[in-house]
């Protein structure tokens, strides 16, 4: 049977929930670490480096990744950075440090308990240019062109409605913002037996979206200069997600970037 878009969003708000409260990590909500290592070796398989790893304070990496938004966000000093679906606050706190006292980075995310967790790590830790905002990602808690960078890290995927998400997202972007987005991507079309798992989406795999859709989707949003870029060595790492389901078969990691012109 086919879930409605209320079902699916419960379902992952309470999953995630529940990783925040027991501060346990897992692929995208799969219940357990990435690949059977903790979160600092799976954020090492995806792309992040040590150094980057050090800089951030202790507990923001849950292993909920599926990429390095960083690495093509481009960051510069004084920038405003928005992260999407921000978690315990990995990302943000790395984006902290590139964009310096004179930027910004807002975090924003459905699960109460993830935000709480961030909030609670950036005072402890002093990040005074980082704040985390509750909220759904297909209605941004943010004002109209604001921010220089969206960055997203395995989070879009997870939305039932993404031609909303990338609408809101062009919304809040100041003209020539960017997009910086870590996520799954489908490269064939999904069996309905996976496609209407509810572990399967909160594991980040179920709510998949063929590349091309994705495009699309873009296009009609606004965004121009769009880069969506595959990585075909992620299969390994996701076929630990779910294994003997095969879903390395139809999805892959991607980059993704845009810009607002």
């Amino acid at each position: 049977m086919k879930n409605n878009d209320q079902e699916i969003k419960s379902f992952i708000k309470e999953k995630y929930g529940e990783i925040a409260r027991v501060n346990s990590s897992g692929c995208c909500g799969a219940g357990s670490s990435c690949c059977n290592v903790n979160p600092d070796t799976a954020a090492l398989l995806i792309g992040y480096s040590q150094n980057e790893l050090n800089l951030i304070p202790e507990g923001s990496n849950m292993g909920l990744g599926c990429g390095n938004p960083q690495a093509i966000a481009g960051l510069k000093e004084g920038e405003t950075v928005l992260d999407l679906g921000s978690g315990a606050g990995f990302d943000c706190f790395l984006a902290s440090k590139a964009v310096g006292k004179s930027g910004r980075v807002i975090g924003v995310d459905m699960t109460r308990e993830m935000v709480e967790k961030a909030i609670q790590l950036a005072a402890e830790m002093q990040y005074n240019n980082v704040e985390f905002r509750l909220g759904e990602i297909e209605n941004i808690p943010v004002e109209d062109n604001l921010v220089d960078v969206i960055m997203s890290n395995c989070v879009i995927n997870l939305s039932p409605d993404k031609p909303g998400v990338f609408k809101e997202a062009f919304r809040v972007l100041k003209k020539g913002g960017r997009l910086a987005i870590s996520d799954i991507v489908a490269t064939a079309a999904l069996p309905e037996d996976i496609k209407n798992d509810l572990a399967l989406h909160a594991s980040c795999i179920a709510g998949a979206e063929l590349i091309e859709n994705i495009e699309s989707m873009l296009q009609d949003a606004g965004f121009k200069e769009i880069r969506i870029t595959p990585a075909d060595q992620s299969r390994e790492l996701i076929r630990d997600w779910a294994p003997g389901s095969n879903v390395q078969d139809f999805v892959v990691s991607a980059s993704i970037e845009a810009s607002k012109l």
